[in-house]
């Protein structure tokens, strides 16, 4: 983990409470959705998900593949995705640590994650998701990142009363709700993130070539095609 706070039994804990509260309309997760989708193929044959949560995106994988795998940690998670998934038989939603579940080599036209990699250790990760990763395969993910140059700082200014305004448009809130805010704040405590910088050093050394690009809302993202050689 990238924070030595953050054991497996914290983050189920963790995020086993935050499945059992009502799902936001939209988030800024949400808000990079289709971004995200416009980096995949149109068509997939088999695709993971690494921290599926509540299966929001991975809905959104299913209707482009034939077969979507979803791992989480969290027992809950899992619980809300299937009661919520019903209508997507070609889902597998797996409760699991992706870094010991058994999952076969060179297999995913796509490996998914939308903000999970910081809960992880980076190259560890990444050299996983090479492994699992069919040849020509593309990688995506969405994250969060800490901020550390004049340039962050910046852009964390202007992204504040934009989410707001996005928010009260999308939802017709301010903020999320309270207990939505307290179970993250609470969470946040042994949450850590790397520098973008950082993030770079490590995918030039596992995954050369990567694409990283610094996004309004706090979040970056990674898309990687793995060589066809």
């Amino acid at each position: 983990m990238n924070s030595p706070a953050q054991t497996v039994e914290t983050l189920q804990s963790d995020f086993d409470r935050i499945a059992l509260l009502p799902e936001e309309k939209w988030n800024h997760n949400a808000h990079y959705h289709r971004f995200l989708l416009s980096q995949i193929p149109a068509r997939c044959n088999h695709v993971l998900e690494i921290g599926c949560g509540t299966g929001r995106f991975s809905r959104l994988l299913a209707q482009r593949s034939a077969n979507v795998v979803a791992i989480d940690l969290s027992p809950q998670m899992i619980r809300v995705s299937r009661e919520s998934s019903t209508r997507y038989p070609n889902i597998d939603f797996v409760l699991g640590d992706v870094l010991e579940y058994p999952l076969p080599t060179n297999r995913f036209d796509c490996v998914a994650t939308l903000t999970t990699l910081h809960h992880l250790p980076l190259a560890g990760i990444l050299k996983r998701v090479k492994e699992v990763l069919k040849p020509g395969g593309v990688f995506i993910n969405l994250d969060l990142y800490q901020s550390s140059t004049p340039r962050d700082f910046i852009l964390a200014g202007v992204a504040y009363p934009l989410s707001v305004v996005q928010r009260l448009i999308k939802t017709g809130r301010l903020t999320p709700p309270r207990e939505m805010r307290k179970a993250y704040l609470d969470h946040d405590k042994t949450d850590s993130f790397l520098t973008l910088a950082q993030i770079e050093e490590i995918c030039a050394d596992v995954i050369p070539a990567a694409v990283i690009t610094r996004h309004l809302f706090w979040r970056y993202s990674i898309c990687w095609r793995k060589p066809s050689e």
